[in-house]
């Protein structure tokens, strides 16, 4: 019986497929449990790098307080952000059982990094024939971000009688029509702090003329608002704003605006910038143009020029606005012809060097000066060597900082242009 029961092979195959049957239903559980197992590491990758690159957005609030930090370091703000995030994309996803999850955000210089990293365990189904009851999964989502480089701008605005000349060539033939002299230039003459109700500076109110220091003051104002608009944080960019002086009795540097990042109040104080007056016609010869005087003053208030990775460690710019031509006692060094110890020349550039071998950027506004055929003294000392200040001026600039707005232009729009071009140029690593 039991020798007959061996020899038959009639149930050969039930056996077979029983002992089949377990390894069958792995292999096609392992196909779709690794299926699930991929979707669910798909959705929650992309919660992670959603979270990183939140973390470190160009509008998040981890940047915004890394443009504040003074060093380096982590960023808690940005941590939460990055946590709320990617709760948000995992609110309505199932399937999973999240055991561990974290995000690091750091600023070093100017970069910040943010890293998310996960691990979750997805149950399996089918394999659980052979043990398997789950699979971990992990991951990593890594952004990095660049902020904005910080920079402190001085304003060094020349407001000497030069710059009391008509702003447009209609504004000067107006004042030349309506003066004796066919002056182009509104003297603003103040005695023992009296003003002259009968100098050219008022003639030019009077008549509605519009002189060229008007012009650069509502610009200067004008430029405040501009970087309100393209800063990222409220102490990316910092001004101050001086001119050559209030009156030409004391020339020197007349802080009209602190450094400061408060730019609306900077603008509120540029309308308070005006022409230098002068006692009388001709006082001290007319020299009130030291050029090489207030670079030098101004590179004392500027400070130490940094990298622009940070707040602490801003970069100097000094933002020159003027129409080049210097007048002052120089009896040695005057690149022209003197008349006695008075120097009349286009900027002497070696001034502007001494800045910029100490680190300094200088951006130049030169308001093209122009000519004024119907005055002998132009005639006699500036038309020889008028052709060479606008080539004088940018020299005394940094590379690709040097704008020259003509009066058919509006200087409001040259010094935003000039502006722009400045924060959008790339920093050079160091």
């Amino acid at each position: 019986m039991l020798i007959k029961l061996l020899k038959d092979r009639s149930g050969n195959f039930g056996v077979m497929s029983a002992f089949l049957l377990v390894p069958l239903i792995a292999t096609a559980g392992l196909a779709i449990d690794l299926a699930d197992a991929l979707m669910v590491k798909n959705q929650l990758q992309g919660a992670a790098d959603a979270a990183a690159l939140g973390a470190v957005a160009e509008t998040s609030i981890g940047t915004a307080e890394a443009m504040k930090m003074g060093s380096d370091g982590q960023i808690t703000p940005a941590v939460q952000d990055a946590e709320k995030i990617f709760a948000a994309q995992l609110a309505s996803m199932t399937g999973y059982v999240l055991t561990d999850h974290g995000a690091t955000v750091t600023k070093v210089n100017n970069q910040l990094t943010a890293v998310f990293t996960y691990t979750a365990t997805v149950p399996t189904t089918l394999l659980q024939v052979i043990g398997k009851n789950e699979f971990t999964i992990t991951g990593q989502a890594t952004a990095v971000f660049q902020t904005e480089t910080y920079r402190d701008f001085y304003l060094l605005l020349d407001n000497t009688p030069s710059m009391g000349v008509g702003a447009t060539t209609a504004d000067i033939n107006t004042m030349v029509a309506n003066t004796s002299d066919k002056c182009a230039f509104a003297c603003h003459i103040v005695n023992n702090g009296v003003e002259d109700p009968n100098s050219y500076y008022n003639l030019a109110k009077r008549l509605g003329v519009t002189i060229r220091i008007d012009v650069v003051a509502r610009a200067t104002a004008a430029l405040m608002d501009t970087a309100v608009s393209v800063r990222k944080s409220s102490n990316q960019y910092r001004m101050a704003v001086y001119t050559f002086g209030q009156k030409a009795e004391d020339t020197k540097l007349l802080e009209i605006s602190p450094l400061t990042d408060n730019l609306a109040d900077a603008k509120s104080k540029s309308s308070l910038i005006d022409l230098m007056s002068i006692p009388y016609q001709g006082y001290n010869n007319d020299q009130q143009t030291d050029f090489d005087l207030a670079m030098k003053n101004i590179g004392d208030k500027m400070g130490t020029p940094g990298t622009g990775l940070t707040s602490s460690s801003p970069e100097k710019i000094l933002f020159f606005v003027s129409d080049g031509l210097g007048d002052s006692k120089k009896p040695a060094g005057c690149t022209k012809k003197l008349t006695s110890s008075r120097c009349q020349e286009p900027i002497d550039t070696k001034a502007c060097q001494k800045l910029k071998n100490k680190g300094y950027r200088i951006a130049v506004l030169y308001t093209t000066y122009l000519p004024l055929p119907t005055n002998s003294w132009y005639n006699s000392w500036i038309k020889p060597f008028q052709s060479e200040i606008s080539t004088r001026m940018q020299e005394c600039s940094s590379p690709g900082y040097f704008f020259e707005v003509s009066p058919s232009q509006g200087i409001s729009d040259a010094m935003n242009t000039l502006f722009l071009k400045i924060v959008s140029t790339p920093r050079l690593a160091s």
